[in-house]
């Protein structure tokens, strides 16, 4: 008589060696015997260098909220733009050093949130929206409001989702948007008294708030590896970028933002139309 195979347990589970059989009325030894069976822990620990990043970042959102309460309006929306740079860098270092944790994914998203919610939302307010009255207060919260719902929604789909595309707006661009157009106006001393000026900024906030809690996809670049090899033309197109922002700073990253918060739409769009004329291409026959 062959004996019987005994199922293999999951590579994720363990059991004490010394674990017993236990009858029905062992409840609690049973009970007991519940810890014997755990899943890999998450990664706790601290590591320096991604964290420094963090820091570094939540510094300059911090940094940003007390020079918009000094009405220094242009190095506010400056130092945003270097939280951004230095948030873009501790994930890619956490990575390539192999230092990923469950403390930096939960310390990154609360820095993202003064950062990039906060922040932006009060250098608005205190700008121009404090003017419009309950409007400009509205239009700031739903801004600010959007940025928390986005990191609570990316927070927990890490890992479910296509990795090319992010779900919504990320509150990084959204704050690059809205940054970018006070340092647009401060730089080339738009009257920002006129009526155009604050129910610009109205859109552009609303706009952000509500785009970063959308379906929409925008394109991540994670898929983007530096290590390949690139044709030359794109060297060429590198460093007229980089001439570009060397030139006219304000208005070269504002540009960029915009065009990079309706590609989102302009991707759905695309997408609907291609969808579209595969259908009518299928014989009547087949659908």
């Amino acid at each position: 008589m062959r004996r019987k195979l005994r199922p293999l347990r999951p590579k994720f589970f363990s059991r004490n060696k010394s674990n017993r059989r236990v009858s029905e009325g062992d409840t609690d030894e049973f009970i007991s015997n519940q810890d014997d069976f755990y899943s890999r822990p998450r990664n706790k620990a601290i590591y320096l260098l991604p964290n420094a990043f963090t820091t570094g970042a939540l510094f300059f959102g911090f940094f940003a909220i007390v020079q918009a309460m000094n009405q220094r309006w242009e190095t506010a929306s400056i130092a945003i733009f270097c939280s951004l740079i230095l948030d873009g860098m501790d994930g890619r270092v956490a990575r390539m050093t192999n230092t990923q944790s469950a403390f930096g994914e939960q310390y990154d998203s609360l820095a993202d949130m003064v950062s990039f919610g906060v922040a932006p939302a009060l250098v608005a307010y205190e700008w121009v929206l404090k003017g419009l009255g309950k409007w400009g207060w509205v239009a700031a919260f739903i801004y600010c409001a959007g940025a928390a719902l986005r990191l609570a929604r990316f927070n927990i789909s890490t890992g479910v989702i296509d990795k090319r595309f992010f779900q919504g707006l990320p509150s990084p661009a959204a704050a690059s948007l809205v940054a970018g157009f006070v340092w647009l106006a401060e730089d080339n001393h738009l009257p920002v008294n006129d009526a155009a000026i604050p129910w610009t900024m109205f859109f552009l906030t609303t706009y952000a708030g509500i785009t970063m809690v959308s379906n929409a996809k925008f394109y991540s670049g994670k898929a983007l590896d530096i290590r390949y090899k690139v044709p030359f033309g794109v060297m060429v197109i590198l460093i007229l970028i980089f001439v570009l922002v060397s030139a006219y700073p304000p208005l070269t990253i504002f540009a960029f933002f915009i065009v990079y918060a309706f590609s989102g739409y302009v991707l759905e769009v695309l997408t609907y139309i291609q969808h579209r004329l595969r259908v009518e291409k299928i014989p009547k026959s087949e659908k």
